[in-house]
């Protein structure tokens, strides 16, 4: 064939248009999609020669190789795989034979023509080349064709390329990149090989670099004629796992994260059937000083048929299992993927699915492990990470349940650890509800009035204390059948628990009472709904409560610091008729002085007692002062 000038595709025409007057954000992508379709050319070359070994020639060792010349200011990736004929050349260079053409312009059109991403999506990731070449030369020979019948294809990335036969002796293909001005970076060993390492450093075939040493004499790397491979030519994740050491493991973990302890515990699965990818998940023994932060993307890494894709796929793992870390390789999904379209993929939503149950499974097997180290695994990622995983409570709801089970607390029991399962196995004969209390601190949760009741009868009660606790029981009202009952709202009611004699004794307390709360009550009117006699205080004189369906004041208070307003109900004040310092206030005479200050100092101490904070702290000084003065 002599040289022809031929016209491209006017759907080329436009895609290099985007190209080449685009400013990329991530320039370097251009380097990962020329060595993917160098892998897929050793791939097809490979598949091929399964019925023609002859294909192989005298190359039986697939390879691709990058090279590049500073002086000419040149790049060229080679590979020696299927190759290409000249009318393939014509073909598949100067045409996008792929229906959805349109809908990829669309989307690399306007805001989306930054986004490097979307390039190769639609089998186009040649043209990448342009986003840092002017011009780019392809040579290459199509195995089984006669040296001969190579072809020589160019262009500058404008409405033209030029094609011609050329006499080649090597299979394969050359790609030779003639860098624009400005794009120099690209001429250096350390940042192709630091390319390779990031995108294609699984590619299962040896990418290979020439090697440098250090001249003396020039003060400076000089590039020897020796290659070496510059890629580890073998994706972990893709071994048998009866093949890999739990040491490999760990040190892949190491070499992903840069974290220098060992991970808790991992995952290695291959999953088949209507959506097919491989996984490898890891739970660190350190939370991130980041953790808290929602809006940070996962670690998850997400590969597609072992080349890199993106670093944190977070649409592959839910916001409360952001710690997780690890690789998804998929074999369904299409290169540079883009996120709006993780976001809508049914294939993306099953490796969603199918790695958040691999994660819990994976925890599950930790908490309800037999050995005690196992177990002590389990209790150091409670620390580190339990309060992220309450998240998933509100959020995951198929898996509500499961993580319900995985869930720890404190409890008047015991400081930690303590499982909703626990709880259920040490209830008492005939109770019926899981008791629950929540508070800004252990100490204030565990010495709370509203316990004292439960605390005599020996009734286990979980202390909730992490910020989040009030928003994941907004989502959970049982387990395995029994209710959660919160012992700071409602009037107590402790069912069968509570024998009639002391049921009797409250009524007729109450009504004996009646005339002093009523006093209370009007003392308070614009402070308390309610004031009544309460049977859950043994030691102290009064604490607040409040109604079923209302706001709890710790929900309050953490509303007010995070710059929320918090619906301004107020509480029921309950009183222990046989307190002292309430008998002393019934005792007072109508009209006396000090029943509304020593009314308004039992609110107060309430109010301190549960951990809120008084609204007018001098007034409250001078009621205690003026009272202890008498």
């Amino acid at each position: 064939m002599e040289k022809q000038t031929l016209s491209f595709q006017a759907e080329v025409k436009q895609l290099l248009h985007l190209v080449t007057h685009s400013l990329y954000s991530n320039k370097e992508i251009f380097l990962r999609e020329l060595v993917s379709n160098a892998s897929d050319a050793c791939d097809k070359l490979r598949f091929e020669a399964l019925n023609d070994a002859s294909l192989f020639e005298d190359q039986p060792n697939l390879e691709i190789r990058i090279g590049f010349d500073k002086a000419a200011r040149r790049i060229i990736i080679s590979d020696n795989g299927i190759g290409l004929s000249a009318q393939e050349a014509i073909d598949h260079l100067g045409t996008i034979a792929k229906s959805g053409t349109k809908e990829f312009m669309s989307k690399l059109d306007g805001d989306k023509a930054r986004d490097a991403n979307l390039i190769g999506q639609f089998g186009v990731g040649f043209y990448s080349g342009y986003i840092v070449a002017d011009r780019i030369t392809v040579e290459s020979r199509r195995a089984g064709l006669p040296v001969t019948e190579g072809v020589r294809w160019s262009s500058e990335g404008t409405g033209d390329f030029e094609v011609e036969t050329i006499t080649r002796e090597r299979r394969g293909t050359d790609i030779i990149l003639h860098l624009r001005e400005g794009e120099d970076e690209f001429l250096a060993t350390w940042k192709l090989k630091s390319i390779v390492g990031k995108y294609s450093d699984h590619i299962s075939l040896p990418v290979l670099m020439r090697k440098e040493a250090w001249d003396a004499e020039k003060s400076e790397n000089v590039v020897s004629d020796e290659w070496e491979p510059v890629n580890k030519a073998a994706a972990i994740w893709t071994r048998s796992k009866s093949d890999i050491t739990d040491a490999e493991y760990k040190a892949f973990y190491e070499q992903l994260t840069y974290d220098t302890a060992a991970p808790l515990a991992y995952t290695h699965n291959r999953v088949e059937g209507r959506t097919e990818y491989t996984q490898l998940l890891y739970i660190p023994a350190k939370a991130p000083m980041d953790l808290w932060n929602r809006d940070k993307r996962g670690g998850v890494k997400l590969y597609v048929k072992r080349v890199f894709i993106m670093d944190d796929a977070e649409a592959l793992m839910p916001t409360y299992l952001r710690f997780v870390k690890g690789v998804i390789d998929s074999a369904d999904l299409p290169l540079n993927v883009s996120r709006e379209l993780l976001q809508e993929s049914r294939d993306v939503r099953a490796i969603r699915e199918g790695s958040t149950k691999r994660v819990l499974s994976m925890l599950e097997s930790l908490a309800d492990h037999e050995d005690a180290a196992e177990k002590a695994k389990y209790a150091e990622f409670w620390k580190q990470f339990g309060a992220v995983l309450k998240e998933g409570v509100g959020e995951d709801h198929a898996n509500q349940e499961r993580l319900a089970k995985l869930l720890r607390f404190a409890s008047t029991h015991a400081d930690e650890g303590v499982s909703f399962a626990d709880y259920v196995a040490r209830m008492k004969e005939g109770q019926e509800a899981i008791y629950y209390i929540t508070a800004e601190t252990l100490a204030a949760a565990k010495n709370s009035p509203q316990l004292e009741i439960f605390k005599k009868k020996g009734i286990e009660v979980l202390l909730f204390t992490d910020r989040v606790d009030e928003w994941m029981l907004s989502h959970l009202y049982e387990f395995e059948g029994k209710s959660l009952q919160s012992v700071a709202k409602g009037a107590v009611d402790l069912g069968k628990l509570q024998d009639e004699d002391e049921k009797k004794q409250a009524e007729a307390a109450a009504e004996s009472f009646k005339p002093t709360l009523d006093r209370i009550k009007a003392a308070l009117a614009s402070r308390a709904k309610d004031v009544r006699v309460t049977t859950r205080l043994v030691d102290s004189p009064a604490c607040l409560v409040v109604e079923e369906g209302d706001m709890s004041g710790h929900l309050a208070r953490l509303l007010k610091q995070a710059g929320q307003s918090a619906p301004n109900s107020q509480p029921v004040l309950e009183v222990n008729a046989e307190h002292a310092l309430v008998k002393k206030l019934a005792a007072l005479p109508e009209g006396a002085a000090q029943f509304d200050d020593l009314a308004q100092v039992l609110f107060d101490n309430a109010l301190l007692a549960e951990g809120g904070q008084l609204e007018d702290p001098a007034a409250h000084v001078k009621r205690i002062q003026a009272l202890i003065l008498g």
